[in-house]
């Protein structure tokens, strides 16, 4: 018995932008910025006394300005709480013509990715829409950590993998005031959970996308931080700032010389193969089956970003 690969949509998601749900002007800051994801949130940036007239703000947010090619997304409140399922219904039913996919925070356990991909089909059929919505998940718990390899393939709906470290850092108990590098505790902090999330991700052909950066005024750390998750084979960051969009923009983009080169080597190997020879020399380079795997990476993304 053979597997049938899932089918999803290929979108960027170089730099994810978060835009509280209650400000109609931040909204429509994001839908002209340079970010190619945008989340409209009603979590964290979002007072509970606020958080219901949010869910209109967002629709007619998601129905009256132009997103151009953004990834439109509404992260909803976290499953353990009244707002979850009326989040979805309002947002969805409201503008789900509008809105490309739903970003569930602290998910532990795949029966959370399960739940919200049965909410989702019920309205969807009731609407008549005929493209699927899909969904983002916040791994920021430890109970979501350990239980990473199932919620990754929960559904075919999801697409994403986030790894929310100040949530995360909490449920874990790490003391974030102790001190890191030469002075502190030795290495990166979140090498294993970022290691361990892409490695789920790209499992289950899901893209991995690395959480937050607080400090927005120190573009060289944040920077330093884009570079690290991508290294691990995260596709984007989140930005929590518009000044964090175009440093994300560049992390996560190859170079055009990067491009050139892999279409180069990448030609050569096609015409290498249709001579029946298994390996071919580029500039003093050896290109074969394992090396095109990698430049095929490069080409592939750069023909999502129209490079």
């Amino acid at each position: 018995m053979t597997n049938t690969p899932i089918s999803r949509p290929r979108r960027l998601r170089r730099s994810q932008l978060s835009v509280p749900g209650s400000s109609e002007k931040m909204m429509a800051k994001a839908a002209a910025s340079a970010a190619d994801h945008v989340f409209l949130d009603l979590e964290d940036a979002v007072a509970p006394n606020a958080k219901v007239a949010a869910r209109s703000k967002i629709v007619a947010a998601l129905r009256d300005h132009d997103w151009g090619r953004k990834t439109r997304c509404v992260r909803i409140n976290d499953l353990g709480t009244q707002y979850a399922y009326e989040d979805v219904i309002t947002v969805v039913e409201g503008a789900g013509a509008h809105l490309d996919t739903i970003m569930v925070p602290k998910v532990k356990t795949a029966h959370d990715v399960m739940w919200i991909d049965i909410l989702l089909g019920q309205i969807e059929r009731k609407l008549g829409l005929d493209r699927r919505i899909g969904v983002e998940v916040l791994i920021e718990e430890v109970e979501g950590m350990m239980n990473i390899d199932a919620i990754a393939a929960a559904s075919p709906r999801l697409e994403c993998l986030i790894f929310g470290m100040g949530d995360y850092s909490a449920s874990q108990g790490i003391d974030l005031g102790g001190g890191f590098g030469p002075a502190g505790y030795p290495g990166d902090i979140w090498h294993y959970p970022r290691y361990r999330l892409a490695i789920a991700a790209r499992a289950n052909g899901l893209d991995a996308v690395d959480g937050p950066f607080a400090d927005f005024r120190d573009p060289d750390a944040y920077r330093e931080e884009c570079r690290r998750a991508m290294t691990l084979g995260c596709v984007g960051k989140w930005a929590i700032h518009p000044a964090q969009i175009e440093p994300a923009l560049e992390v996560f983009s190859p170079s055009a010389e990067q491009v050139a080169r892999a279409r180069k080597l990448a030609a050569a190997y096609a015409e290498a193969q249709a001579r029946g020879e298994g390996a071919v020399q580029v500039d003093g380079v050896m290109v074969d089956v394992a090396s095109i795997r990698i430049l095929q990476n490069v080409v592939d993304k750069a023909a999502l970003i129209g490079m």
